[in-house]
């Protein structure tokens, strides 16, 4: 059915829904209909205005505060999909459980018109206070839901085509919604299956931290998935299943009651004590599975956890010889408490750098906080950074708040978009950085903080410098060693970054493997939006890509198709070229691994590749011996 014929099918359900309050189940989805229902059970009335109430600018700050762990670990793949809201005019939304938007990204028109609506930072988009909508939806239902122009209940949201997906943790409470919201007028098909694939890796890393004293189990029916969002994965305490993800409950068929109801032995007959690393399991209904078991380590009390910013899960661009060189040296730098200054386009990855540098630094145990100097004005900046007492101004918290330079101590500050900070501020930070202490709006004392300083920019601060709007002491306070990371469109060989990123990805596990016209095509696109671009446009043609199929052309982008690549093909080297290039290729693996005493992952970093490229290029080899 095209989409213009459900429309007008939605329509007459409304109609009739006005009518008598019900409306026939082939008109409108049964979750439609159920919500028109439970809407109208409310009070509400589906010709009003929905009556919201935007939270005070400082009460939203305070929420935001509350909800900064959510708000981190979901900002790779909130990132992740900014280049898919920009090009298809829409919008990311992150809520919180109730539906409480804490934040949205993207396209800068289509936000403007959102608001007109209330789809904004601040506004409660729950059934109960918005009627039928992606977000509220999805929380009662528990599930991915999307809601497409009239079957919003109230009639303002028909403007709107949204794509919402609940985000669960261990114990199966929802602590957020993504949301992804568009013009009515267009309906991106796959706008779903991004969400979900979001929030799964979102869902996946929450257990990259914590449960340290328990067995955790990941397994799958199929062994290329594990290590990938699309495990399986049970937390076992003592043998009582304490923690799990919606897919290892899909995997046996069983819901999320069953959590500290269940011990091991009623959900596998193999015996947990008896399982190595590696295993293969059965599960009580008879499902042959593939598992990876990691047993519980001994507390230490001393040791603190990392910060849940940090993650792996965000692809890294792409690091060549001359910027894992840099990345060491930045380290050693950190290390020293020396600052370091990262310089280059929108989309390159600074900030994934900048939590690159953080995880390889003696300081990786302890907080890693970013903080975008362009995104907040400058009176939330100044509180955010160094925290206020109580009474310090209007609107403050009772309690006063600690700031973000005393919550980092220890650590790792990265200042994103330093060139934006307002030139008050910097004065106060270049006293900080020189002191090495914080004094708190309203407060007449100080207190001492340990921490080491990564900022950012795109913008020339030399011009800045000239221009009057950024300090020459801060500039030289700040970079004292300078780190330019560069565009995609410079990298020259592109190609290879390319098949690099695709297999961190996982799409080559998945069975997913680009075509050499579909790699010259990428390679030969001159992505303006650089590694975020790159990055957000690859995972878009895996989830889209089907499983065991080569990924061919006519399914990249229009404007990608459209790029002529004839330098690229014409450098694809001929037979004789790549038998000697073979031979070459060979004879550098070899001498790798044998200074490396057979270490795969320091061979791959000696030859500045990815380690699955490393293991690939070895299984080739070996088939060709």
């Amino acid at each position: 059915m095209g989409l213009k014929a459900a429309s007008q099918d939605v329509l007459s359900a409304r109609q009739q829904f006005l009518r008598e309050r019900v409306a026939p189940s082939e008109l409108v989805a049964k979750s439609i209909l159920n919500s028109w229902i439970r809407c109208a059970g409310l009070g509400l009335e589906m010709t009003a205005r929905p009556r919201v109430e935007p939270m005070t600018s400082n009460a939203l700050r305070e929420l935001r505060e509350c909800h900064e762990s959510l708000r981190r670990i979901c900002r790779p793949e909130i990132e992740a999909l900014r280049a898919e809201a920009a090009a298809t005019d829409s919008i990311i939304v992150l809520t919180d459980a109730r539906g409480m938007i804490l934040e949205t990204l993207g396209s800068a028109d289509f936000a403007s018109r959102a608001q007109r609506v209330a789809l904004s930072p601040g506004v409660l988009w729950s059934e109960s206070s918005t009627g039928t909508n992606a977000i509220g939806t999805a929380i009662v239902e528990r599930r991915p839901i999307e809601v497409h122009g009239s079957e919003h209940f109230f009639e303002p949201h028909r403007i709107l085509n949204c794509s919402a997906a609940p985000i669960l943790d261990p114990q199966g409470e929802i602590v957020g919604v993504l949301d992804l919201s568009g013009h009515a007028s267009v309906h991106p098909l796959h706008a779903l299956g991004l969400v979900r694939f979001a929030v799964d890796q979102i869902e996946h890393r929450f257990f990259e931290n914590g449960f340290q004293c328990c067995d955790l189990l990941r397994f799958h029916t199929d062994p290329t998935q594990l290590g990938t969002p699309r495990e399986g994965i049970f937390v076992f305490d003592n043998h009582r299943l304490v923690g799990a993800n919606r897919h290892g409950l899909n995997l046996l068929g069983l819901g999320i009651d069953i959590l500290n109801q269940r011990r091991f032995g009623d959900l596998f007959t193999n015996g947990l004590g008896r399982l190595e690393a590696h295993c293969k399991l059965r599960s009580y209904r008879g499902d042959n599975l593939y598992g990876r078991l990691r047993r519980p380590v001994e507390r230490v009390a001393s040791t603190p956890k990392r910060s849940v910013g940090h993650s792996q899960a965000a692809a890294a661009p792409w690091l060549d010889e001359q910027t894992l060189m840099s990345r060491s040296q930045a380290v050693r730098l950190v290390n020293a408490d020396v600052p370091v200054l990262l310089q280059g386009e929108t989309g390159v990855g600074k900030e994934i750098f900048a939590r690159e540098i953080h995880a390889h630094s003696a300081r990786s145990r302890k907080p890693f906080v970013a903080i975008n100097c362009a995104a907040l004005p400058e009176s939330l900046i100044e509180s955010e950074l160094f925290g206020y007492e109580e009474g310090a101004f209007t609107g403050a918290r009772r309690q006063g708040a600690t700031g973000l330079l005393r919550q980092v101590d220890g650590g790792i500050l990265f200042l994103d978009e330093i060139g934006d900070m307002p030139p008050g501020l910097q004065a106060r930070l270049l006293r900080v950085l020189q002191e090495r202490e914080v004094m708190p709006l309203g407060s007449g004392r100080a207190f001492p903080v340990d921490f080491a300083v990564v900022c950012a920019t795109h913008r020339n601060l030399r011009d800045l410098i000239a221009g009057g709007t950024f300090r020459a002491d801060l500039y030289f306070r700040i970079a004292q060693y300078t780190v330019e990371l560069p565009s995609v469109r410079s990298i020259p060989n592109r190609a290879e970054m390319i098949r690099s990123l695709w297999d961190q990805l996982g799409a080559t596990n998945a069975g997913v493997a680009l075509t050499h016209e579909s790699e010259d095509l990428l390679a030969a696109y001159h992505w303006p939006g650089n590694f975020r671009q790159l990055i957000g446009t690859l995972r878009t043609l895996m989830i889209l890509a089907d499983r065991g199929s080569p990924l061919t052309p006519e399914r990249l982008p229009g404007e990608i198709r459209d790029v002529q690549p004839p330098a690229v093909a014409a450098q694809r080297p001929q037979s004789s070229e790549i038998k000697r290039l073979d031979h070459i290729t060979k004879q550098s693996m070899r001498v790798a691994l044998d200074v490396c005493g057979g270490n795969v992952s320091k061979a791959a970093k000696q030859l500045g590749i990815n380690r699955s490229t490393l293991y690939r290029r070895m299984i080739n080899v070996a088939k060709g011996a």
